[in-house]
């Protein structure tokens, strides 16, 4: 299988930008897909004859889906080319919801929606894989960026479209018009993404190989931990606005918004600034998610604050394609695996902010403390982030091709 070239100066090719967008599309899709049940949950509760909380699970059904098909797909499908395979995962993302719309039953929604969550983080993973092998190297964040922008756009856009359809139709056909996005995107995939050829050798074992690279784990506990705070303030925002900011309901759904308009504006920045000095970006951005999150406790006490650090907590997720730039770089021969991972450590980081933000929360430190709580998970992060550095030093001192054997000694002691 023939490699398309790369565009002769980034996406100044019209075929390439058409190929990213068809991909950006399913990522707006399943993104859409993602965020609208959160909305959902009051009217799938009383249509289903259920708790609210139960409903929730059905979020986690999802979540469980992402984090057990991003590695298993990408094992499994390792000799697969891109094209064929994004085809195959888009196909199953629109089955799963398709049948969330015809489910008869809770049990059978639950069981969907971890179908429907299977091949999210593979896809992403592998789109962003075809999309930066499609542009030259300096140009590779910002592919990627382009591909996860439909993700962030559906946050701004899509959530708010689906839970008004959901609300006015009904839960059933909000899946079903994800399932359609998700058609519109095997149509757009097949026409105008070219076929990729997957790396020379590639198996399943040497996928499985990555897993032995230490800098491949602490790139994914980045993600994990030092991006899991802004999940531990977003999953509890509204009570923040309105207890805590004394915002009005009404205007609740738009300073939500703003967080939309974040997660966009960090995704096209963090994107540029991936490009042009990656392990800079990372470092930066982590140090601003613990200065965006500490202050928290202050800026939810007035309304235009709030709103303001809304924003900010958005813009944090610029660091997402500068993660996912930089998995490629590390993961040698074993990208497909770890490009899919990053999604699945993203997941986690959003149980494990909202776990200890409620746990914050039930502790009696009230809802602003989710922002120190996040702080400290972002500290987190930046501690394994100095790690990787170290580790890329010290690596770094034993590749250097000009030390002559009587100097080994001294590399040894200087790394210890």
């Amino acid at each position: 299988m023939i490699a398309v070239p790369p565009a002769a100066s980034g996406f100044s090719s019209l075929p390439t930008r058409l190929a990213i967008l068809a991909m950006a599309i399913g990522s707006f899709g399943i993104g859409t897909g993602e965020f609208a049940i959160m909305g959902l949950l009051p009217n799938l509760a009383a249509d289903l004859h259920i708790s609210e909380p139960e409903a929730g699970h059905l979020i986690s059904a999802y979540a469980l889906g992402v984090v057990v098909g991003a590695p298993l797909f990408a094992v499994l499908f390792a000799k697969s080319a891109r094209k064929p395979l994004m085809l195959w995962l888009m196909g199953l993302f629109a089955l799963g919801n398709f049948g969330s719309a015809m489910a008869p039953d809770y049990g059978w929604l639950f069981a969907l929606r971890f179908l429907a969550g299977l091949p999210h983080g593979a896809y992403f993973g592998i789109a962003a894989l075809a999309a930066a092998s499609l542009v030259e190297f300096g140009y590779r964040a910002r592919a990627v960026g382009r591909v996860m922008l439909g993700l962030t756009i559906a946050t701004l856009i899509g959530m708010p479209l689906a839970t008004w359809l959901g609300q006015s139709l009904g839960w059933r056909p909000t899946f079903t018009a994800v399932g359609l996005i998700g058609v519109v995107t095997l149509v757009m995939i097949g026409r105008f993404v070219p076929q990729i050829r997957t790396a020379e050798g590639a198996t399943p074992l040497r996928e499985l190989g990555t897993l032995k690279r230490p800098q491949v784990w602490l790139t994914l506990g980045i993600g994990a931990v030092g991006c899991g705070g802004m999940f531990s303030v977003f999953t509890y925002v509204v009570p923040l606005l309105t207890e805590v900011a004394h915002v009005p309901m009404v205007w609740v759904p738009l300073v939500l918004a703003l967080f939309g308009v974040g997660m966009t504006a960090g995704n096209i920045v963090g994107a540029a600034m991936a490009d042009r000095a990656l392990m800079p970006t990372i470092g930066g951005m982590l140090v601003f998610n613990v200065v965006s999150l500490a202050v928290i406790p202050w800026t939810a006490q007035f309304w235009a604050s709030a709103a303001l650090s809304v924003l900010l907590v958005g813009f944090t997720v610029a660091i997402g394609t500068a993660l996912q730039t930089r998995l490629m770089d590390v993961a040698e021969d074993g990208q497909a695996l770890a490009a899919t991972l990053n999604h699945a450590a993203f997941n986690i980081g959003n149980a494990l902010g909202a776990l200890f933000g409620g746990l914050s929360i039930a502790a009696g430190f009230g809802w602003a403390s989710t922002g120190p709580v996040g702080a400290v998970m972002a500290l987190g992060g930046l501690g394994l982030f100095v790690a990787s550095v170290m580790l890329d030093r010290k690596t770094a001192r034993w590749r250097r091709p000009d030390l002559a054997l009587s100097n080994v000694p001294e590399v040894i002691s200087a790394s210890l």
